[in-house]
């Protein structure tokens, strides 16, 4: 209570009324402390007051301050970074410490000179000699704010007029405007996440130590995606020399993660582990007791760990010690409402609650853009603010918002922007920020794009859609993308880029953020039996050649191509297939299909019409099994190509079949083999497809397929010692 009114009397003693301050040609910046964010505090400022008074700005060592000065000053009576901008005598004082320096360097520049910064080197400022400086204090709502955009990332942006690629390199500045921090800022040897195997690399000690890793079904499962046996006393003090070594390497970081791998249902169940979670009531029990011992073992550390998947339900008997860190994650919930507004955010909701009855130190990882396809529309705006409420009154201290706002992906300006200044004030007003933004960015444009996400976001919760975080467009094509809704948003989007077709920057502003609508249009086309194959192929080369002259450089969160989507689309859905004698044939299961895909399992195989990238729309699944199906052409024919296509999609569990074999028969009743064909296991992280085709000679009215899943998941893969999937679509018979 006693720093909470302190903080009060901070923000009341700097409330003083406005005071101008007029640049002179002898402005200077005044740095009164050495470290090194003053100079770059100084190096910004001195770049941007220069441009906007046409004066030098020379930055010097200390030195009486006189008017028309900018002076920066170290103090230590301000929370983790916060400062002030303040008014002294006809000159701009700038206090804080350590980054805060820069933070209010880039606040005085924004509030102060109404600038604006955009990422990737663009940014408006117009010319002035003089400012009202408005005293203030900022204290972050979080003390750790961590998100995404396509500027902080190296890579290339775009072809050059001459044919050369543009290289970018990541971009400071913006993390500075925004306040944004990194992992390795924090956790020592950026040990922030999913760190067992980078702990006890399974490469070293799987073999000879398997008691080291997980125990379910039967068996230990050792591997570079497995947990850990944490009730294994072997495994804490082999844990703890790799501590000791990290911590002496990095003697200024003091935060590091003790945290599971990826994937869910890997934790271990051997008898000791079990017996924890029993009392735990939660597979969180082990790795807390684990952790709280590292803890123990490093007081002066901050020891982190994940509550994500399978652990994200709070222990009934023990509690995380003071420097333990909580880092919760909301994975599972659906984003078209606040969290306590769905179901799904519902029991989210009681996890956090249950930790913050216990823990004082949560990370919040919230999630905010659909990962299998960032180029499609996700409209969660209207969310953030609420959230991020709900997650500081639950005394949430560091954040990270996942939003992958990679270049060209929906609204992957606007996004980042609402949650960097979110993260910073979750009291400030949605609809001003995203109004101030918008109008800046897209200028007379701004109206209709506002209008376009508005009624899009009104869609959404009118329909109430589930807006999942790996889905596809095709899911929502009955609902937020229905045809009338799509007529709409275009038109929105054709009367802003009539409103900035004379203003370049802004127009190509506009055309980036209509990418989502296109590519969603294109997927949506793709499963329409109708479809006009000129026209659709038209709004492909539109979608190209922007996607081209924009740089964008991937389509999800598996690295695929865009322009390799668009070669694909054009020899997979822009084809027709003629003589292919499965097409709508009856298909009959002689093992079935997961219960889930029994509708679509009546007519996917053979609709004539491919799946796409996400196994949420037009392929029929198996689990942890093989498959077998006889297709019945009608009548006998001559048979000599048969095949089927497959889904890859690692990141889901889905991996490619080891194999298929096709008979055939006149009858139904007597099969001979027609061929096998092996398919070698592929590892390849990308979303893709594989088609297995056998080839031979018979006149047939029946076929029958059989696949060969790989059934489980093997050691590398995340989901180790589980039942994967495969996907198969369209046959073909030839």
């Amino acid at each position: 209570m006693k720093r909470f009114l302190t903080l009060i009397l901070l923000v009341l003693a700097t409330a003083a009324a406005a005071q101008p301050v007029s640049w002179k040609s002898q402005s200077r910046i005044v740095k009164e402390t050495p470290v090194a964010e003053a100079e770059t505090a100084a190096q910004i400022l001195q770049r941007y007051l220069s441009e906007a008074s046409g004066y030098a700005f020379p930055v010097i060592q200390e030195g009486k301050a006189r008017k028309g000065d900018v002076v920066l000053r170290e103090t230590r009576d301000l929370p983790e970074d916060s400062f002030r901008v303040l008014w002294e005598n006809g000159h701009v004082l700038l206090e804080g410490q350590g980054k805060a320096l820069v933070y209010a360097a880039c606040d005085f520049l924004e509030q102060e000179m109404d600038m604006n910064y955009w990422g990737g080197g663009e940014y408006a400022l117009s010319p002035a000699r003089s400012v009202t400086v408005r005293p203030r204090t900022e204290i972050p709502t979080f003390r750790y704010r961590q998100t995404s955009h396509w500027s902080l990332e190296n890579g290339k942006v775009a072809t050059s007029d001459n044919g050369v690629d543009k290289i970018r390199t990541a971009d400071n500045l913006y993390r500075w405007w925004y306040r944004l921090e990194e992992p390795h800022e924090v956790f020592a040897g950026n040990l922030w996440v999913h760190t067992c195997n980078r702990l006890l690399p399974a490469s070293r000690y799987g073999a000879p130590h398997p008691e080291y890793y997980a125990w379910f079904d039967g068996k230990r499962h050792p591997g570079g995606a497995s947990q850990w046996c944490f009730t294994n006393p072997e495994v804490f003090d082999t844990v703890c020399k790799t501590l000791d070594s990290l911590f002496l390497a990095h003697p200024d970081q003091h935060m590091i993660s003790i945290s599971q791998n990826d994937g869910t249902d890997t934790y271990c169940r051997c008898p000791a582990c079990q017996a924890v979670m029993d009392q735990e009531g939660s597979p969180i029990g082990p790795i807390l007791r684990f952790v709280n011992a590292v803890a123990d073992r490093y007081p002066g550390k901050q020891i982190s760990t994940l509550s994500y998947l399978f652990t994200v339900t709070p222990p009934k008997v023990t509690r995380p010690r003071p420097n333990v860190s909580i880092m919760l994650c909301d994975i599972d919930c659906r984003r078209q409402t606040s969290l306590p507004e769905n179901p799904s955010g519902q029991a989210f909701m009681e996890c956090l609650e249950g930790w913050s009855a216990i823990c004082d130190n949560i990370f919040l990882w919230d999630y905010g853009i659909n990962f299998d396809n960032y180029l499609s529309p996700f409209p969660n705006l209207s969310t953030i603010r609420d959230n991020m409420r709900i997650f500081r009154d639950h005394g949430v201290k560091m954040h990270f918002s996942q939003i992958n706002s990679t270049l060209g992906g929906d609204m992957s300006d606007l996004r980042p922007y609402l949650v960097s200044k979110l993260m910073w004030n979750a009291d400030a007003s949605l609809d001003s920020l995203e109004q101030r933004f918008c109008e800046r960015y897209y200028g007379a444009a701004a109206p209709s794009v506002l209008r376009y996400i508005h009624t899009m976001e009104g869609a959404a919760v009118g329909t109430d859609v589930d807006l999942f975080i790996y889905d596809s467009p095709v899911s929502y094509k009955d609902n937020i993308l229905r045809p009338a809704l799509m007529r709409r948003y275009n038109a929105f989007f054709d009367e802003a880029e009539q409103a900035v077709a004379d203003d370049p920057v802004r127009l190509a502003r506009v055309r980036r953020t209509r990418l989502p609508l296109q590519y969603s249009a294109l997927e949506i086309a793709r499963t329409n039996p109708g479809r006009d194959f000129a026209a659709v192929g038209k709004e492909l080369d539109l979608f190209e050649s922007r996607i081209r002259a924009f740089g964008i450089e991937t389509l999800n969160e598996r690295g695929n191509d865009p322009l390799a989507y668009c070669a694909m689309y054009r020899d997979r859905y822009l084809k027709n297939n003629p003589g292919n004698k499965a097409t709508g044939c009856p298909v009959t299961y002689l093992s079935a299909p997961h219960p889930r895909y029994d509708a679509l399992s009546q007519y996917a195989l053979t609709d004539g019409l491919y799946g796409g990238t996400g196994y949420v729309e037009n392929w029929v699944g198996w689990e942890g099994t093989d498959a077998e199906f006889v297709l019945d052409l009608g009548s006998v024919k001559p048979v000599h190509r048969v095949g089927a296509d497959f889904l890859r999609q690692i990141g889901g569990w889905v991996l490619e079949p080891l194999g298929m074999s096709v008979s055939t028969s006149q009858d139904g009743a007597a099969y001979t083999l027609l061929g096998r064909i092996d398919n070698p296991e592929n590892r390849d992280g990308t979303i893709g497809f594989k088609s297995l085709e056998v080839t031979g000679d018979a006149l047939a009215r029946y076929v029958k397929i059989k696949i060969s899943g790989q059934k489980i998941c093997p050691e590398w893969h995340y989901g180790v010692g589980n039942p994967c999937w495969f996907f198969a679509d369209e046959v073909w018979v030839f």
